[in-house]
């Protein structure tokens, strides 16, 4: 990604990538800046190991963004456990080969998910949710890696690393996913695995607690050279951790040329951002970009300056990033939010803004992208600004989100029509809580126009296909699209092999982002 010199500094790479892992963060149940930590001891422990700069480079950025494609399939696993976060939080604290402490903890997240049902049909719902776990190994952990590969690439990150963020379930023992064993694994994904691991138990109980877990998984998760090494040099490898500034440190240690975005790259990668949000439900998906392209019109045909504009798009792309921090079966609930669930809710613009705090480039965009829910009465969350807080920008980034929303399904409701979806915004405005002038010229730009004739279909499919790839996407089973679709489940099961085939897909994750990429969603 060359530069191409502004009068501002050019946002670098490992900023946008930095920024990027606090989500991932949130979205794991981890604190913020787990991932740059565990970036630090990755880099000190390549370096010990001798990796070569290329390597540790991509050790690196796997540190940072292991958890890039574990958005994909969130609200299957919140169908399963209820708080998917909540799992996740325990989950990293154990050995991936630990059936059984995994299974127990399952089962007890599948008991509070369902806290009042009778015994009878507890034990039916156990049966049920715990016949549907080979998928994990099977579809859930491949889906991961397919989506982390897919946008590693639309990132433009090397080839070297687009293989590594596809391992990143992979075990020394071969007993991962993908089912790699021993040095046929990255030395990057080594590095980084036991890295991340070790920060855990080093936040639960020290050194020693690290230094344990290590050895017991020594030739099962971790290759033994390796253990050997960290072993050795654990104590400096946790040096100045509890003290030291992570995130400048972070951006210090960023091992070769320090590469830095253009404005065009800067574009794609916010938009792949905005991909790696929406795909958390089935709910959301083509959202942010919708968000972005009718703010970012609108400002436009409100005579914004072409900067604003930009500003306006970008935010739009990843106004909604903080929902990555809630759990998809609260996104996906069809009954009413309780007062507790609503909290949460009402946190997302927050997280957004926080997750864009730093540089000062990415803060402008998370200051205003953390405004989309706010009304001008000072009804709107998270801070309940009251109107003259609220910049033309930010009064048409809440409109645009207002109406892209109301036309789009969700788990309580169904999608709007664009006439009702703009006898709400009208009705907003008289309640004072949405400004006018943005409320109509969004409506404007929308046009409520008959829909434009969908471009040539992508990648060979064919109308049918894309019927079913939509389906998909959705989150509908086999069955549920037969019955959508009125045709056989096994023309559904021709029709996905055919899609797959077509799209060089294996995996439902995949294929949704495969969809979205192409705006092949309504």
């Amino acid at each position: 990604m060359p530069d191409y010199s502004t009068d501002s500094p050019p946002l670098r790479l490992a900023e946008l990538m930095a920024a990027l892992s606090i989500a991932t963060d949130l979205g794991m149940g981890q604190p913020m800046e787990y991932a740059m930590t565990t970036c630090i001891v990755a880099v000190r422990l390549g370096e010990a190991a001798g990796l070569s700069e290329a390597d540790l480079r991509d050790a690196y950025y796997e540190a940072l963004l292991r958890y890039i494609g574990c958005n994909a399939d969130t609200y299957w696993l919140s169908s399963i456990v209820g708080d998917e976060i909540a799992l996740r939080t325990e989950y990293v604290k154990i050995d991936t080969a630990d059936i059984e402490s995994t299974v127990e903890m399952v089962i007890r997240y599948i008991r509070q998910a369902n806290a009042s049902a009778s015994p009878q049909q507890l034990a039916q719902i156990i049966d049920q949710k715990m016949a549907e776990l080979p998928l994990v190994t099977t579809s859930f952990f491949p889906g991961h890696c397919e989506v982390a590969r897919r946008l590693a690439t639309r990132l433009n990150f090397p080839e070297s690393f687009v293989r590594t963020v596809g391992q990143m379930y992979a075990r020394w023992d071969g007993q991962g996913v993908p089912a790699l064993k021993g040095d046929a694994i990255t030395p990057a994904t080594l590095v980084a695995l036991l890295a991340q691991d070790a920060v855990v138990l080093y936040n639960m109980g020290g050194v020693a607690a690290a230094t344990a877990m290590a050895r017991e998984r020594s030739g099962g998760a971790y290759a033994p050279w390796l253990v050997e090494i960290f072993c050795e040099q654990a104590k400096k490898l946790f040096t100045g951790l509890d003290s030291e500034p992570t995130w400048q440190t972070v951006l210090a240690i960023e091992p070769g040329p320090q590469l830095t975005l253009d404005e065009t790259a800067f574009d794609t990668a916010c938009e792949a951002i905005a991909d790696f949000t929406d795909i958390k439900s089935p709910y959301f998906l083509n959202h942010s970009r919708r968000v972005a392209e009718l703010a970012a019109r609108t400002a436009e045909h409100c005579g914004l300056p072409p900067g604003d504009v930009q500003l306006v798009r970008r935010a739009g792309y990843l106004h909604d990033l903080g929902k990555v921090g809630i759990s998809a079966g609260i996104w996906g609930k069809e009954d009413s939010l309780t007062e507790r669930e609503w909290e949460k809710v009402r946190l997302h613009p927050y997280y957004t803004e926080r997750v864009l705090a730093r540089p000062a480039k990415l803060a402008e965009i998370g200051a205003l992208a953390a405004l989309h829910h706010e009304r001008l009465d000072g009804s709107g969350y998270f801070r309940g600004a009251p109107a003259t807080m609220l910049s033309p920008a930010a009064r048409i980034l809440a409109a645009a989100n207002t109406y892209c929303a109301l036309t789009e399904r969700r788990a309580h409701r169904p999608a709007l029509s664009p006439e009702q979806a703009a006898e709400e915004l009208t009705r907003a405005v008289r309640a004072g809580q949405l400004d006018g002038e943005a409320v109509n010229a969004v409506l404007v730009v929308a046009g409520h126009q008959a829909p434009s004739v969908r471009k040539e279909m992508v990648a060979g499919l064919s109308e049918r296909e894309v019927e079913v790839l939509r389906l998909i996407a959705r989150g509908l089973t086999m069955k549920q699209i037969a019955a959508e679709l009125v045709i056989s489940y096994k023309t559904v099961d021709r029709h996905i092999q055919n899609i797959y085939t077509k799209i060089n897909v294996s995996t439902r994750a995949a294929a949704t982002l495969f969809a979205m990429e192409n705006n092949l969603l309504v």
